[in-house]
């Protein structure tokens, strides 16, 4: 029974959170324009250093969060990171300026520990070998969030542009009072692990989790992953508007599509791959998808292919789970905060380049009198990302058989 309080709790954190970070999504081009950011082009650039403020920020205190979650619990940990995301909503909504916006980014990262410390949880109350399903339960769950946030933030932005941040608010904060009254503890005190002063810094949490054995491959393949798929949050809602002319309505049903995907290949796909084929092949097949999906993304002028690739690049999204599990798998139990705040650093650093790099991209390609004009130019580079990491992945899997063998 403690075991299903938990599970309905991180379940609806992670729903919610992703409709609230799904909200903001569609209404991006039309809310730089509301700041005065600029042209489609250049409000894609201001939307980069927003998301560039708060991965930063995320990068700097998720290894202390993931920490201080080993050493405290999870549960305080995630009410107090909630709280702090109401609050960051609702300076968002009352946002007039592009300072009050990254006043709000900075404070959402510093709070970005609900996805981190309840991946954490997750794989404290789940066996080792069924931590990939597990993971991927929590993608699926984010996949259907993400099927309601765009829909909602389109819809709602309809009646007031700063509604859809007063519903992420409000959202965070009912589930605060859920945890209030649900949540148990999922970290004994017994297999707690005391803070250190070496774990307020995040260039020696990472770099101390490379050097622990079997770890340096897959991290590093992780990240590549990460930075490649960059280019969906970072551009999408710029990109369609560019390319097709999309209303913010379409926008947020194009999202809501892909979220549809994801719990689909994450609530279905996954578990039925890593059983029949196992994490390893599974994690092949989703690399493969993410460089069709991309390349296809980065030269397509037709509006109809968007829908119908949409569902190889939800599939590409089970690469991030199934390296989680591998990683979680290869780590003690009283670590595994660490372990994904490493993860989530990992993932704030590719959040921070990730966006300058391609936000310059596409204001370059994206010029009609430029050099060249090439929306999708971002896509296809992604995609040559993912081709480069192929080998080093194939290798992961071939020291994996070696050390059975």
């Amino acid at each position: 029974m403690e075991n299903k309080k938990a599970l309905l709790f991180i379940l609806a954190t992670i729903l919610l959170d992703a409709i609230g970070v799904g909200i903001v999504f569609p209404i991006m081009p039309d809310l730089m324009a509301h700041v005065g950011a600029g042209t489609t082009a250049d409000g894609a650039v201001w939307g980069g250093i927003l998301m560039v403020s708060y991965a930063a920020m995320q990068f700097l205190f998720s290894p202390v969060i993931g920490a201080v979650s080993d050493a405290v619990g999870r549960k305080p940990v995630l009410l107090i990171a909630l709280a702090t995301l109401a609050v960051d909503y609702a300076i968002m909504a009352m946002a007039t300026t592009l300072g009050m916006l990254l006043v709000g980014r900075i404070l959402a990262g510093i709070a970005g520990a609900t996805y981190t410390t309840a991946t954490a949880y997750l794989a404290d109350i789940s066996k080792r070998e069924k931590r990939a399903a597990s993971f991927g339960l929590i993608g699926a769950t984010y996949g259907v969030g993400f099927v309601f946030g765009p829909a909602i933030g389109g819809l709602a932005a309809g009646w007031h542009l700063s509604a859809p941040f007063w519903l992420a608010a409000g959202l965070a904060a009912v589930n605060v009072v859920f945890g209030l009254f649900v949540l148990p503890e999922s970290l004994p005190k017994a297999r707690r692990r005391a803070f250190r002063r070496a774990d307020m810094n995040p260039f020696a949490a990472i770099l101390g989790a490379f050097r622990l054995p079997g770890l340096a491959l897959p991290l590093a393949c992780l990240f590549v992953f990460e930075f490649a798929n960059m280019v969906y949050p970072t551009l999408w809602a710029f990109w369609t508007r560019e390319v097709f002319g999309w209303s913010t309505a379409v926008i947020g049903i194009t999202l809501a599509a892909y979220g549809v995907g994801v719990a689909f290949s994450q609530g279905m796909v996954l578990p039925m791959m890593v059983a029949r084929l196992g994490e390893f092949r599974t994690l092949i097949f989703g690399l493969l998808c993410g460089v069709g999906a991309m390349i296809i993304f980065g030269v397509t002028q037709t509006a109809w292919v968007v829908f119908a690739v949409i569902i190889l690049a939800a599939l590409s999204d089970m690469v991030p789970p199934t390296m989680t599990a591998i990683l979680s798998g290869r780590v003690d139990e009283d670590r595994q905060g660490v372990l994904q705040g490493v993860i989530a650093s990992l993932g704030s650093i590719s959040a921070v380049i990730a966006p300058l790099v391609m936000t310059s991209v596409f204001q370059a390609s994206a010029r009609h009198d430029g050099a060249f004009y090439l929306p999708g130019a971002p896509f296809l580079m992604s995609a040559a990302l993912l081709i480069i990491m192929l080998p080093f992945a194939l290798r992961l899997v071939k020291n994996r058989r070696s050390t059975k063998n």
